[in-house]
């Protein structure tokens, strides 16, 4: 093991690198996907059949295909389209399509979109109906009734499965290192690999950090449970 390679002024500025663009693609596809997310849960729970099926379509074919074959397909895919890089100088948002951290954005935008979309819709379905009819015999429209009570609820209920896609997304954005000059933690690592031959020590090294990113993603949605989620805890006697 030569751990010093690793504490090099220039490596450690590489990882440093591969953090702030890692960092910058989770939270960007996080924001961005709980957005699209929101949207797509409303329409599959809403009353409209045609947009229930196109987003079921879509969630199912998104968590159906590896999320490396997406990333692919976006980068290497819609970015070699004739139509596109016809437009892509001068012509929003086509422009955005020559560069490797939208394309990875946008895939794992999508991805993530699709997932939260199915656990927020479960959660909005699960929603007491008694709730519901309280909120109705309030006189409430169903627009109130939906913003004040079965999305906050929902939101709150579907924070445990949500903090495991987040910690999954943060794993996923590894695969940024398959598109070219895209500089994530693993890009970083294998940039190391290939220069010193150092696999263990470069691959331990991205390991540590994604272990750290981890467990303080861990620990800010456990608080968080711990405060939205207090009036599910049992009641001490």
């Amino acid at each position: 093991m030569q751990w010093a390679i690793i504490f090099e002024p220039q490596n450690l500025a590489l990882y440093g690198t591969g953090i702030l663009t890692t960092l910058s693609l989770l939270a960007s596809s996080l924001v961005v996907g709980a957005v699209l997310a929101l949207i797509f849960a409303l329409m599959l729970t809403g009353p409209i059949k045609a947009l229930q099926w196109l987003v079921s379509g879509y969630t199912f074919v998104i968590r159906g295909t590896p999320l490396l074959i997406q990333v692919y397909l976006i980068y290497y895919g819609l970015g070699q389209l004739e139509w596109i890089q016809a437009r892509w100088d001068d012509v929003w948002p086509w422009t955005h399509f020559k560069e490797p951290f939208f394309c990875a954005l946008l895939a794992f935008s999508l991805n993530t979109a699709a997932y939260t979309a199915e656990m927020l819709a479960g959660a909005i379905r699960e929603t007491s109906a008694g709730e519901v009819e309280a909120a109705q015999a309030y006189g409430m429209s169903r627009f109130k009734v939906m913003r004040y009570i079965v999305l906050p609820s929902a939101m709150r209920r579907t924070l445990p499965a949500y903090s495991n896609e987040v910690v999954m997304m943060l794993h996923a954005t590894s695969l940024a290192s398959a598109v070219p000059s895209l500089i994530d933690v693993t890009g970083a690592a294998s940039r190391i690999y290939s220069d010193y031959y150092l696999p263990f020590e470069a691959y331990l090294a991205a390991a540590g950090i994604y272990l750290v990113a981890s467990f303080c993603l861990i620990g800010f949605f456990k608080f968080s449970e711990g405060r939205l989620l207090a009036y599910l805890a049992p009641r001490r006697k």
